[in-house]
């Protein structure tokens, strides 16, 4: 009789083992969720719809509530107990809360945001179908449709019966692109469930059926302020004039390219710049003028960016940098930098990458293929890294589409019913975890 070696056997072995993961069928249960999720798909794309076509731009404090409302009914209507969190003390909308209770397995929190990067003055307002499968959405990929999902797999469990004696909490931010400062106030709800929680599964933009995100970068923003002195410009560079506020600032933002740029995941970026005589910046709308003249040195200018990183370590190097390099000003001129926090990072962790294999296993259940981490380099930052530090956690489950952020936003309607399908069993599974 043949013998196989210790090697080859540990081979076979490891073989066989993959065999049988990858063959895992779904159970009976996890069967009816499917039908259930089936059954309701077409209305799930006309909510969609519905909220898609109510403008809910950050500012626009009144459109947030209406779609806060929306899905507070919805939850409402399968169980959940709702709550309205007014946030008028920073400026912004609101958020929305639904939860269940319970002590059976895993304690989830799911993230969503209600609010867009289009405002009431936005020229982009309607959903419109391009052709029998993608439609021109504001806010459908980032992220309503990521919300539309998270509801619709909790409709198909509450409709079997299976959300009782479970903890979810759905969490849906009402200031996600632009959060209200400061951040005790507008992330404290959040925080506090995420301290109640195991587990926090985010719904923002999908990367495709085969990835998931494990980690996002951070992001800070920050603002250079420049002060030069007013003078007819024949004197520039001389020892009573000197440089001036943009030359200043261009120093400055020089610098910054070629001294602190290289580290893999860090980037930052001057979003606007404003410089001249006189100037009225207004930070918390993003706009501003300027009056300046060709023969009058600069008095004044104003740069305001983003900063992104993986680690806090990372950020604080980074503006060790930064300062540095203001500090250090041309002839009669003087600048300050200012940071402000609106994301911590969200690191690649064992538990998170834990989740990952059971997401990867449901995938692979629903024949829809191995999930990877996707490259947290091309990911922005999102409301799940303020519970990272508490919680394991897994982002990017949401719909598909392209051009998020811009005029020509899209979302793919063809793809919703196999994502809510991979999210209620995901789900599922989770809350039967011992």
């Amino acid at each position: 009789m043949r013998t196989l070696s210790i090697s080859k056997l540990a081979t076979l072995l490891l073989l066989l083992c993959t065999i049988t993961v990858s063959a895992q069928k779904l159970n009976r249960t996890e069967k009816k969720i499917l039908k259930s999720i089936e059954a309701n798909n077409t209305e799930a794309i006309q909510f969609l719809k519905d909220v898609v076509n109510i403008n809910s731009g950050t500012m626009n404090h009144e459109g947030v509530k209406k779609v806060g409302d929306i899905f507070g009914k919805a939850f409402d209507e399968i169980g959940f107990k709702t709550n309205w969190y007014d946030m008028s003390e920073v400026n912004r909308s609101g958020h929305l809360f639904a939860e269940t209770s319970g002590s059976k397995g895993k304690k989830l929190l799911l993230i969503g945001h209600l609010d867009t990067v289009f405002e009431a003055d936005s020229p982009f307002q309607e959903f419109k179908m391009i052709n029998d499968s993608i439609a021109h959405a504001p806010g459908g990929n980032d992220m309503k449709g990521g919300n539309v999902i998270m509801l619709y797999a909790l409709k198909a469990l509450a409709d079997n019966g299976l959300l009782k004696d479970a903890q979810i909490i759905a969490a849906f931010t009402g200031d996600e692109e632009a959060t209200g400062k400061p951040l005790t106030i507008s992330r404290k709800h959040l925080i506090d469930a995420g301290k109640r929680s195991d587990i926090a599964l985010g719904f923002e933009t999908s990367t495709g059926f085969n990835y998931a995100t494990v980690a996002r970068r951070g992001s800070s923003d920050w603002k250079v302020e420049v002060t030069g002195k007013r003078a007819h410009s024949s004197g520039i560079f001389s020892e009573r004039t000197g440089a001036g506020a943009i030359f200043e600032m261009s120093r400055i933002l020089n610098e910054f390219y070629s001294k602190v740029k290289g580290e893999e995941y860090l980037t930052f970026n001057p979003g606007i710049i404003l410089g001249g005589t006189q100037m009225n910046y207004d930070q918390q709308l993003s706009k501003g003028d300027v009056f300046g003249k060709s023969n009058v040195v600069a008095q004044t200018a104003v740069v305001y960016g983003g900063l992104r990183f993986i680690s806090e370590e990372q950020k604080e190097n980074a503006r060790a940098k930064m300062r540095s390099i203001v500090n250090d000003n041309l002839p009669q001129t003087s600048a300050e930098i200012t940071f402000i926090d609106s994301y911590p990072a969200m690191k690649p962790t064992e538990g998170n990458n834990n989740l990952l294999n059971i997401l990867n296993q449901v995938s692979l259940d629903l024949k829809q293929g191995n999930v990877e981490a996707y490259d947290p380099g091309r990911r922005g930052a999102a409301d799940v890294s303020f519970v990272a530090e508490y919680v394991d956690c897994l982002d990017g489950l949401g719909t598909m589409g392209n051009g998020a952020h811009t005029p020509e936003e899209t979302v793919n309607l063809n793809t919703i019913e196999a994502l809510t399908k991979r999210t209620a069993i995901l789900i599922y599974r989770l809350i039967n975890q011992k």
